[in-house]
């Protein structure tokens, strides 16, 4: 049974139409959930009131932090800097291993403790001095009108947007929603549609068609996180398959972090990824010709370092998210040989540092 829509969680959505059986559709992602009136959808925020869908999460938040922009991950983009954090609730997806489930999975909303508008927000990033801010923890694409509202009040105090998501959106929101973001990490859970059906209730064709649209019909910096679940997803065959794909459809220069699994939510019973096989996704990624592979929830600095893809000098030297040496110029490039690193980059002043700090926007500013 949906719980009942408020009047309080009423904005008005975009992405829908009326079907001439009655119910209305929603044109957001794949899913294409199709609503009488009260239902919602199966993200749990969009729902039909009075013959029209509306956005239940707008302005509520499920918590604000501070982090580094390494932790979304994005080691190109304005490395060391800070990043405003946030998300709401729901998720458009299904996925039996989600790691932020208690956010993503919430059929209430108790969870949404914060209120603020886009401009407290973007007011927020600028009193904390952050450089960017993240929709993140559950996927923005079902909070879209949120989130680019909150894109317009950043860019105007020149604020930079970061989109972390899985990429299941139709075409006309694609557009839209992109056009609003700097970078955006996009988690390709898998490389094949098996996967994406049994383990998200999605298909994989959509997440492609939304990394080429990335590619080569806007400006927006992108990185890719695969998280390699031992048996489901971490074959040489597949990992293989899917850098080949990269490198075809994408190109070379686009960065991919490789993540170890930790058991949680609906996938307790298969253990963690062995450092091994991130090593050996990240062999198999270079060998391929990707020149930027990284690996993530491990302790490694090897491979968090970017290297020149030149001449191999270690250019941002990463202790987790500690930036211990940073050898680009100011243009970003190789301090050694000149080669232009792919990525956004200005003057290292400084970094943020590995902490992570929970804050509190004032809605009265």
């Amino acid at each position: 049974m949906d719980e009942p829509i408020s009047s309080i969680e009423r904005y008005p959505a975009k992405y829908w139409h009326q079907l001439e059986d009655g119910r209305i559709q929603c044109d957001l992602c794949p899913r294409d959930c199709k609503l009488h009136e009260g239902q919602r959808g199966a993200c749990f925020v969009r729902g039909r009131v009075d013959d029209a869908m509306v956005l239940t999460t707008y302005g509520r938040s499920s918590g604000f932090c501070v982090d580094p922009i390494e932790k979304k991950p994005l080691n190109h983009f304005y490395p060391g800097s800070s990043v405003l954090s946030f998300g709401t609730a729901g998720c458009n997806l299904a996925c039996k291993f989600c790691q932020n489930w208690d956010i993503s999975k919430s059929r209430s909303f108790d969870k949404l403790a914060d209120q603020a508008s886009p401009e407290n927000i973007a007011t927020c990033a600028e009193q904390q001095g952050c450089k960017s801010v993240a929709f993140t923890y559950n996927d923005p694409v079902i909070f879209a009108e949120y989130a680019m509202d909150v894109a317009d009040a950043c860019h105007a105090k020149g604020i930079k947007t970061v989109a972390v998501t899985a990429g299941y959106i139709h075409a006309q929101p694609r557009h839209d929603f992109f056009a609003k973001m700097d970078a955006v990490n996009v988690d390709l859970k898998a490389f094949t549609d098996e996967f994406y059906v049994k383990q998200t209730g999605s298909h994989l064709q959509p997440v492609l068609d939304t990394l080429k649209y990335l590619k080569h019909e806007t400006d927006v910096w992108f990185e890719l996180t695969t998280l390699l679940i031992p048996s489901l997803n971490d074959s040489s065959e597949e990992i293989s398959a899917m850098c080949a794909w990269i490198v075809k459809e994408l190109g070379v220069d686009v960065p991919i972090h490789f993540s170890a699994f930790h058991p949680d939510y609906k996938m307790n019973d298969i253990p963690g990824t062995p450092t091994e096989t991130l090593s050996q996704a990240r062999k198999i990624a270079l060998d391929a010709g990707l020149q930027y592979a990284y690996t993530g929830n491990v302790h490694n600095q090897e491979s968090d370092t970017t290297y020149c893809p030149s001449c191999n000098s270690a250019l941002i030297v990463r202790d987790w998210y500690q930036i211990k040496q940073y050898r680009l110029t100011q243009a970003g490039r190789c301090a050694d040989c000149n080669t232009l690193i792919d990525g956004r980059f200005e003057t290292f002043t400084g970094q943020f540092g590995r902490k992570r700090i929970p804050i509190a926007i004032d809605s009265t500013v």
